[in-house]
Formats: C-alpha cells, sequence, structure tokens
C-alpha cells in the first residue's frame, strides 16, 4: 500500500478551506465550527446498524469503514461521521475500536487513547459541575437538598468499585457514585449540540438534583458553565483522520448505545454530509438500541435522516443466535445458522418501519462456508431485502465494491419524510410500549413501584414529554442478556428513570444495566505493551 498522505492534504481533498483546519501532527486535525457549510448537506446519509452483539463479533465499524472505502473505489465522493473509541472498553472487554484488518482507521493508537483530549475534556467539565456542587452545598449555598441530588461523577475508565461512593464531609455527607465518561450527560449534550450557543444552552438546562420540595435545580445555578465552556471549546471541534486507504473520517464523540444515545456528535455528521456525495456514519450495538435511538432522539433533533439502513451481520454470530457454541463456530453447520436468521428478521422488520430502505451486509469471516454464506442470500431474497457478502477485513474496500454498489443504488430511491413510532405528548407508558412491542418483539412493558414514583416526580415537570433513551442489555431483544436469538413471550421491566433535560431525553432503566461498566475476568489491558521503541503493541488484537 502507498504511503498515506498528510492529513493537511485530506482536507484539502475535501475543499476544507486551510484557515479551517488545525493539524495535530501529521495524522490527525481538529475543524473550526466555522468550516460548516451553509444550505443543507450536499450529501446522503447512511446509517449502519447490526444484529444482536455474540462474542463472535459482528464487525460494525469495520464494515462501515470498509463501506466507505468500497464507495470511494468506486468513483464515489465519501466521508466518514464515526464514535470515538473510549478508554473503558480499550482496557476492558472490547479492545480497541477503529476496525479492523484493512478496514481500519489510522492512526489507531491515537485515536484508541487520548485522542486530541476530547474525552478528558467532557470528564473535566463534568466534573467541575460536581465539584461546584458540593462546594455549594457544603457552604449552604444552593437550593439543593443533599440527598436530592443526581449528578455523580464520571471518569473514563471500567472500575465497578466506584459504582457507590460516599462523599462530602462535615454534615454533608451523602452517597453517590461514577459514570463512565461515555454515559455522561455532558457527553450526551456534546454529541447532540448544533453550537457553541446550543451547547451552553444545554449545560444550562442539564437538572442536577431536586430541592426538599421535589422542584429541579439546573446547572446554570452553580454559575460554572461558562468554565465548562472553556474546557470543551477545543474538543467540540471535530476531528479528522483517515482510514488506510485514505477515505476521510469525522471521529467525534461517543456515548454507549446500551446506557446512552450511541451515536457520534451531529457536528461531525454535518461536516460529513457537507463535504461528501456519501456519509458513512453507524448508531452503537444492533438496530434495538443505536438505530431506534438514532432516529427518535438524533434525527428528531436535528432534522437529520438517512437515505440508506445497512445491517451488518456475520454467519459466526447467526449461528451463536441458532444456538451454535462460541467452540463450535468454524464447523459448518446450516441449521443452527437458519434459526438465527429470525435475529436478523426482527432487526430488518424494525429498521423497515422507518420506511428506508435496509441492505444486509455479511461481514464475512475466513472461516464461513459458501453454503451457509448462501443461506443467508437466499433468506434476503425471500424477504425482499438487497443483500452482500462483504470480505472488508481481508481485502479492504475492494472487498465492498458490491456492497457499495447496493447502498449507492438504495440511496437513489426517494423517501418520505421520517416517521417516528411515538408522538413526544404520548404518555411514558405508551412510548415505552411502542418500543418494547415494535422494537424488541416483547409482549409490554412492566413499571416497578420505585419507577412509578419518580416519573410522577419527572411528570410534574412537563419532562414526560421528552423521547426516551433506553438503558438495556446489548446482548439481548429482550431485558434479559442471556436470550439469544429472537426472543417471545417476555415483557421488559424498567425499573427507574434519569433525566438528561440538557440533552433532551429520559432515561429508562431497564433489567441490571449498569452506567459505569465492569473489567472482564481477562481485561484487554493485559495484553498490551510498548516496546523499546515506543511501539504500541495488542492494542488492537
Amino acid at each position: 500500500m502507498s504511503a498515506l498522505p498528510t492529513i493537511d492534504l485530506v482536507s484539502q481533498s475535501l475543499g476544507l478551506a486551510p484557515e479551517h483546519v488545525v493539524c495535530y501532527g501529521r495524522d490527525k486535525a481538529k475543524i473550526a465550527l466555522e468550516a460548516l457549510p451553509a444550505g443543507g448537506p450536499r450529501g446522503r446519509l447512511i446509517l449502519v446498524s447490526a444484529i444482536t452483539p455474540t462474542p463472535a463479533g459482528e464487525g460494525k465499524t469495520t464494515v462501515s469503514i470498509g463501506l466507505a472505502q468500497g464507495l470511494r473505489r468506486t468513483g464515489r465522493s465519501v466521508a466518514l461521521a464515526l464514535r470515538q473509541p473510549s478508554m473503558g472498553p480499550v482496557f476492558g472487554r472490547k479492545g480497541g475500536a477503529t476496525g479492523g484488518g484493512k478496514s481500519s482507521l489510522t492512526p489507531a493508537e491515537s485515536i484508541n487513547l487520548h485522542f486530541n483530549g476530547d474525552f478528558h475534556a467532557i470528564t473535566a467539565a463534568h466534573n467541575l459541575l460536581a465539584s461546584a456542587i458540593d462546594n455549594q452545598l457544603f457552604l449552604g449555598s444552593s437550593r439543593l437538598a443533599p440527598e436530592g441530588v443526581t449528578w455523580k461523577r464520571v471518569m473514563d475508565m471500567n472500575d465497578r468499585a466506584l459504582r457507590r461512593v460516599a462523599v462530602g464531609s462535615k454534615g454533608c455527607e451523602r452517597a453517590s457514585g461514577f459514570d463512565i465518561t461515555a454515559a455522561s450527560e455532558v457527553m450526551a449534550v456534546f454529541c447532540l449540540a448544533e453550537s457553541r450557543a446550543d451547547l451552553r444552552a444545554r449545560l444550562n438546562r442539564m437538572v442536577v438534583g431536586f430541592t426538599a420540595e421535589g422542584d429541579p435545580v439546573t446547572a446554570e445555578e452553580f454559575r460554572v458553565t461558562g468554565a465548562m465552556m472553556a474546557i470543551l471549546r477545543d474538543a467540540l471541534a471535530p476531528n479528522l483522520v483517515q482510514s488506510v486507504e485514505g477515505v476521510p473520517a469525522f471521529v467525534h464523540g461517543g456515548p454507549f448505545a446500551n446506557i446512552a444515545h450511541g451515536c457520534n456528535s451531529v457536528l461531525a455528521t454535518r461536516m460529513a454530509l457537507g463535504y461528501a456525495d456519501f456519509a458513512v456514519t453507524e448508531a452503537g450495538f444492533a438496530f434495538d438500541l443505536g438505530g431506534e435511538k438514532f432516529f427518535h432522539i438524533k434525527c428528531r433533533q436535528s432534522g437529520l435522516a438517512p437515505a440508506v439502513i445497512v445491517l451488518v451481520a456475520t454467519v459466526r454470530a447467526l449461528k451463536m443466535h441458532g444456538g451454535s457454541a462460541l467452540s463450535e463456530l468454524t464447523r459448518p453447520d446450516v441449521a443452527a445458522l437458519e434459526r438465527g436468521l429470525e435475529n436478523l428478521a426482527a432487526h430488518a422488520a424494525s429498521a423497515a418501519q422507518f420506511r428506508r430502505p435496509v441492505v444486509v451486509a455479511i461481514n464475512q469471516f475466513g472461516t464461513d462456508h459458501e453454503d451457509e454464506l448462501a443461506a443467508v442470500h437466499q433468506f434476503c431474497r425471500a424477504h425482499g431485502l438487497r443483500c452482500a457478502t462483504a470480505n472488508v477485513f481481508g481485502e479492504g474496500g475492494e472487498g465492498a465494491i458490491a456492497l457499495a454498489d447496493l447502498v449507492a443504488e438504495a440511496a437513489a430511491e426517494p423517501v418520505e419524510a421520517l416517521p417516528f413510532l411515538y408522538a413526544l405528548e404520548d404518555a411514558v407508558e405508551d412510548k415505552l410500549h411502542a418500543i418494547a412491542t415494535r422494537i424488541y418483539g416483547a409482549d409490554g412493558v412492566v413499571l416497578t413501584p420505585e419507577a412509578r414514583e419518580r416519573l410522577a416526580l419527572l411528570s410534574r415537570h412537563g419532562f414526560d414529554q421528552l423521547p426516551l433513551c433506553m438503558a438495556k442489555t446489548q446482548n439481548s431483544l429482550s431485558d434479559q442478556a442471556s436470550l439469544l436469538g429472537r426472543p417471545r413471550g417476555f415483557t421488559i421491566t424498567v425499573r427507574d428513570f434519569e433525566l438528561a433535560a440538557g440533552a433532551g431525553f429520559l432515561v429508562a432503566l431497564t433489567g441490571t444495566m449498569m452506567r459505569m461498566p465492569a473489567l472482564p475476568k481477562v481485561p484487554a489491558a493485559e495484553r498490551i505493551e510498548v516496546l523499546d521503541d515506543g511501539t504500541i503493541v495488542g492494542l488492537m488484537a
């Protein structure tokens, strides 16, 4: 492969003005907000989602990058808009999250670690507000009741020991805890903000707790929004990098889709749409999580709308959904795969409700058997779905040409105005029912007494008019991680609600979801090392 261009040349290829590009070395840059083009998007937006994830891996980011490289190889103008990795999963269960093989981003080490300091800025801004809250509690100058504080602290690392901590001193002691930075409301408002002014307004209206009488207290009352803006000033500018084949990539923001809304920043998406004919983006985890939130939160607030939905599936994952064990995946098993196709069918049916063409991308592994691939194609033909096998890991853009052509063909079709599955004025119980029955395939929703009590408090102040952000396991369509495939005959249990007034949504906590992940038995951090010459190894293993 020939040497990649420096990042200033990548920016020039997009048509970005030099005065809007701030290079961080030779391989990455920040793009000033002033570069946002006026007059609406130039390109068409492609949303990449997936089936329910399994330990076998689906490779949604790898396919997103490979698809963009395939579009470029077929002579089309394209840019990526992707999320930044969180260091928690990088050192925890997932490892690096910049794609893989010949469909990856570069410089992978920088993107997976500190990447221009964005996550650190979000962490610092969030914790500055937490410090200001505790300072006013100590001084007795806040309307907040200590037991009414809902604003925790955050860090960009998995650490189960910090889920519950005691904070405060001299009569102000209270129970609190840490969330991971990706779950911070500052991260959510950062990714949904349209401008500096919008970011300031969203930060101001974040609710950090309640008075003894049950009235909400906003961040604005603590008078540190200006300081938070100062911390976030440089971070708000989208980052520009490239794929290993030179496709420009705006990589910015990183909320998780199982506990937050799971999409990269609106600003990065608008940059990609403004400087290319196709913008390829993704939403976290499967369509039931990131996909649903992409439409009901990101699109609803921003007015963005994709032209095509791509669903990523693998033979390996489909066999796991059909009952195969991880150790059995290299053996052909068409019967298990056909049972697992029910999971793909569920996500395809959910996606179709948003009235966009759906394309299935089979992310090919070297152990896939021809009869298994043929079974997936036959299933897609029977269900009226476009489908392409894509060897993006092994062949890069060359392995995605068929997929790229299908996506471009689908993107040329006219689409209607984007429908939503619920109205904002619907009762929260009705919104929950719509998502649970029409996206998850559940029979209904059950609210615990604690959830009903919290909802009554939030409804008193009009927060029941917000869209929902479901916090649910990514490992199942249900709220029980062990139920693979397409479970039936289940209900969703909502145990509590959390308010994200600045981000503009209400979080419904289901099952046992935690907003601070834990390290696995063997964390990915154990395989990472730095050689004597400074080379980092093991990050992407």
